[in-house]
């Protein structure tokens, strides 16, 4: 993979402000991104017309830090960041539909971003304690890395029989598979081997269940992506689980109840949470076996998911 380069403008509005960009800009420089800042590059007697001029004409993306003084100064075509939106508004002319250029927001309560970005999508890095969440998303985007990956184009599920060139359906096992990283399902646990999976790719998690008490179901290692699983009962939701090392992994079945949590690992070293919503027997006066369970996968390879 490639190592893009991003040049970053903001505007100097205190300290403070200058002191979060140098951060963001170092992280992203530690995260595999080339980021190009002033105050790593210009010093005293450097030419700042010239810095600008090449960063923003042959960098690979733009990275705009829209405070609300920043978004001022862009319209009002003030300082250095005016100089800046006019070089970067004629690379526009030029690059109809571009990604050029990444907006973030930050120190802007309103949420305004520059005239001349109207219209683009932005990150906004306005609370602190979204930066993580919002911080991959940025990464991701310069790294090209999505977090939802397009998969690749499959056959028709219409097969065609010769003999008599009846077209018919031939389902597959979407049925028993969320590709999102997050959501609410519901399934028939009687079916399809008591499987289903969550994810996808690396991040694939093949869940198993059969069911158990009035309230209650198993949940088991027994598929070729999963490592380990634990049972979670002292939280009320995922988001209260901030370290998943502390519970134990040592069996092959577990046995949640409504409201209890599973956390798996899958081979890959990734986890996922899947908490109980609703069990239903065909046994005790139900239509079918249904198991309902909210999830949540880790997409960052860490073990908290308060964040």
């Amino acid at each position: 993979m490639d190592n893009p380069t991003a040049f970053i403008s903001y505007s100097h509005d205190d300290e403070d402000h200058k002191g979060w960009v140098l951060k963001l800009t170092n992280r992203l420089i530690s995260n595999g991104v080339n980021a190009v800042l002033d105050q790593h590059n210009l010093s005293l007697g450097g030419d700042l017309p010239s810095y600008m001029e090449n960063g923003l004409s042959n960098e690979n993306r733009i990275i705009c830090v829209c405070s609300e003084r920043y978004t001022e100064k862009a319209n009002k075509g003030q300082g250095g960041v005016g100089y800046e939106k006019m070089i970067m508004t004629g690379e526009l002319l030029q690059k109809i539909n571009t990604k050029w250029i990444i907006p973030i927001i930050r120190k802007n309560p309103e949420s305004k971003v520059p005239m001349f970005l109207t219209g683009k999508i932005y990150g906004n890095f306005n609370n602190d304690d979204s930066f993580e969440h919002e911080y991959e998303k940025l990464l991701r985007e310069l790294l090209n890395i999505p977090l939802h990956p397009k998969p690749k184009l499959g056959q028709s599920p219409f097969i065609t029989i010769k003999e008599t060139g009846r077209i018919i359906f031939k389902p597959k096992s979407e049925k028993y598979h969320s590709p999102a990283y997050s959501g609410i399902v519901k399934f028939d646990y009687s079916n399809n081997n008591g499987s289903y999976s969550i994810g996808e790719g690396d991040l694939l998690f093949e869940t198993k269940w059969s069911g158990a008490g009035a309230d209650s179901v198993h949940a088991y290692t027994d598929s070729s992506s999963i490592d380990c699983l634990a049972l979670v009962t002292k939280h009320e939701k995922i988001e209260d689980i901030i370290n998943v090392d502390e519970f134990d992994y040592s069996s092959r079945v577990r046995t949640p109840a409504i409201g209890d949590i599973v956390i798996w690992q899958n081979r890959n070293g990734y986890f996922a949470a899947t908490q109980i919503i609703e069990v239903k027997h065909m046994r005790r006066n139900a239509d079918f076996d249904k198991l309902t369970f909210k999830y949540v996968i880790l997409t960052n390879a860490t073990s908290d998911f308060s964040k």
